[in-house]
């Protein structure tokens, strides 16, 4: 059995967490009833969450699962298209097979990844994604962006949304980059801490966990931003002092938020991965900081610790996992973890500890007093997800997002009668606006049937310009007979999620110059452009800079990315007011590019 009793941290050096005490003698001296008559195999399922696309009502039932997510691919058979009345017929069928009178008649609890809205859900308001919204500086839009999430989250039948990632990126090759408010321990602290209260209400308040929110879960624990070349699910290059006053920065906040769950980082540091890394997970979260909430895993991530596999890993339960995310593994694991509490390998008490966990965040979530999804007062409503109130907030975020970089001669504001040309295939791509985590995993390919509510850039510049008598030509490749007064040239990154958007690179297109050439092509006709830039990250793009007359960081503004329209024509006096949460970067290997 491996030793966990060593802890690698000086503990006396981090800062106590104000962690809210919540706890009530009536709820605790229920759970201790409850742990009397669980079964060891009742109490090995409520620590397991499987995907919706490896598990039916039926497995809930029979090995009395705690918990499950749809992964960014997974909905209701297999449809991603699926309608919201498929997913809370499905969530019905989950939350009744938990309820069975066979069973220990503990309700399910669905985690889904809500990362910038119900973004896994037709229909639903795409927000910017973070690296956008922390661009905003705003505290008080990301609170209420949280709350809009979580009423479209609740209105169709789930509880919980893994987010926010508060990781403080340290190198924008990272492929999560754009899940980062910034490179600013602060930043991202008061930003995260807004998020938490938005999705759960104000610890304290009445409406905390009230019948509008939701779960909120801080990730990835910890340092999941600094890994070595940004490589994601790396080793995480740090002290233990800059783990404390970097990384730790938006646990401290969200923790004094309220946050009920913590995700674990696929990531390690100093050799172990996190997933089994009792000095953090134990010791420091929950010791020392007081956090009495659940720490759940990531994707299979137990299954990454050394000597260790999806289906055979006691170490995290040991180290401080309270639930294991099992999305296709859970069976092999409900199996493997009994037989381990048979031989010792995992204490009684450790388990009993991850169950009381559990059982506690679902009294609080008030899931034991709720009636099946599809009855809970939002679903009844039935006019919550997309609805105007919310994509008129997402059109402020997108506004307050935008960044200048460069407005040469003052060709913005646009003006009225103007001849514009609007340029790039991604000028009318929503999918590329959204980015990744967008009805799927990776995301693009959407259809303007998913979101009939979004407006995409061509859209918004349409719609805008012609108010102010312009006349909109939209060529995708840049060419027609007759010049404009103007052009607009949208271009970016294409979606991508996770490892699969890692860089070795800052150069944008490094072997790609189609949109260099196309600027170039403008440029050589005289004709004024204007850069609308679409990324997860800051990218080197001095090429693009250098032939274009005003440069516009767009970031990935979502389903409302026509609101930017408005801000192009200065319409009722808005400007641009988002500055960089990051730093730009000068050269394309100009890889450490944080503060100071």
């Amino acid at each position: 059995m491996t030793d966990w009793s060593i802890s690698t941290l000086a503990l006396s050096d981090w800062p106590k967490a104000q962690t809210p005490r919540l706890q009530s003698e009536k709820t605790e001296a229920l759970i201790e009833r409850i742990l009397e008559w669980l079964t060891p195999a009742q109490k090995v399922g409520q620590i397991i969450q499987a995907d919706i696309a490896s598990v039916t009502p039926e497995d809930v039932a029979a090995y009395h699962l705690g918990s499950v997510l749809n992964g960014g691919n997974s909905a209701p058979n297999g449809n991603q298209r699926a309608s919201l009345a498929d997913w809370l017929e499905l969530a019905d069928a989950f939350w009744a097979a938990s309820m069975r009178a066979d069973g220990p008649r503990i309700p399910i609890l669905w985690g889904t990844d809500a990362v910038h809205g119900h973004n896994n859900l037709i229909g639903a308001t795409v927000f910017p994604h973070n690296v956008g919204l922390g661009a905003t500086r705003d505290a008080e839009l990301v609170e209420r962006i949280g709350a809009a999430t979580a009423r479209e989250v609740r209105a169709s039948g789930m509880d919980w949304a893994f987010s926010p990632t508060v990781a403080v990126a340290r190198d924008s090759r990272w492929g999560r980059a754009y899940e980062s408010y910034s490179e600013s321990p602060q930043l991202v602290a008061e930003l995260s801490a807004a998020l938490v209260r938005g999705l759960q209400g104000i610890s304290g308040n009445e409406n905390f966990l009230g019948d509008t929110k939701i779960l909120a879960c801080a990730k990835h624990f910890i340092g999941d931003g600094g890994t070595h070349g940004g490589r994601d699910q790396g080793e995480t290059i740090a002290t233990e002092a800059e783990l404390r006053e970097v990384h730790a920065a938006g646990y401290y906040a969200t923790l004094e938020a309220g946050v009920q769950t913590v995700m674990a980082s696929f990531s390690s540091w100093g050799g172990r991965k996190m997933h089994g890394h009792k000095a953090f997970l134990t010791d420091l979260l929950k010791a020392h900081w007081g956090f009495d909430g659940v720490v759940v895993g990531d994707w299979d991530g137990h299954g990454q610790i050394e000597g260790a596999t999806p289906t055979d890993c006691p170490d995290a339960l040991m180290a401080g996992l309270d639930m294991y995310m099992a999305p296709d593994s859970w069976k092999g694991l409900h199996a493997s973890l009994l037989r381990h509490l048979e031989s010792g390998r995992i204490s009684q008490e450790r388990l009993d500890d991850a169950v009381r966990r559990v059982l506690r965040l679902k009294m609080r979530a008030g899931l034991c007093t709720q009636p099946t999804p599809s009855e809970r007062a939002l679903a009844v409503r039935g006019n919550i997800v997309g609805c105007t109130a919310h994509t008129e907030l997402a059109a402020v975020a997108v506004q307050k997002s935008a960044v200048l970089l460069k407005n040469a001669n003052n060709v913005l504001p646009l003006q009225s009668n103007q001849r514009i040309l609007v340029t790039g295939p991604a000028a009318d791509d929503l999918g590329m606006m959204c980015g990744g985590w967008s009805l799927s995993w990776q995301g693009g390919n959407l259809n303007p049937t998913d979101y009939p509510h979004a407006e995409t850039f061509l859209a918004g510049i349409r719609r805008v310009g012609q108010e102010h008598g312009g006349t909109i030509i939209y060529s995708p490749d840049g060419r027609i007979k007759d010049s404009p007064d103007i052009a607009i040239h949208v271009f970016g990154e294409p979606p991508y999620a996770e490892f699969r958007g890692d860089l070795s690179t800052l150069d944008f297109q490094p072997r790609d110059k189609k949109d260099a050439d196309t600027l170039k092509r403008l440029r050589k006709a005289g004709i004024p452009t204007i850069c609308i830039f679409l990324s997860g990250r800051p990218l080197w793009v001095n090429p693009s800079l250098n032939a274009s007359d005003a440069f516009i960081a767009a970031f990935l503004p979502g389903t409302q990315a026509g609101a930017l329209a408005d801000v192009l024509f200065a319409t009722n006096g808005l400007d641009f007011s988002g500055k960089l949460s990051f730093s730009w970067p000068q050269y394309a290997d100009q890889y450490a590019l944080n503060m100071g």
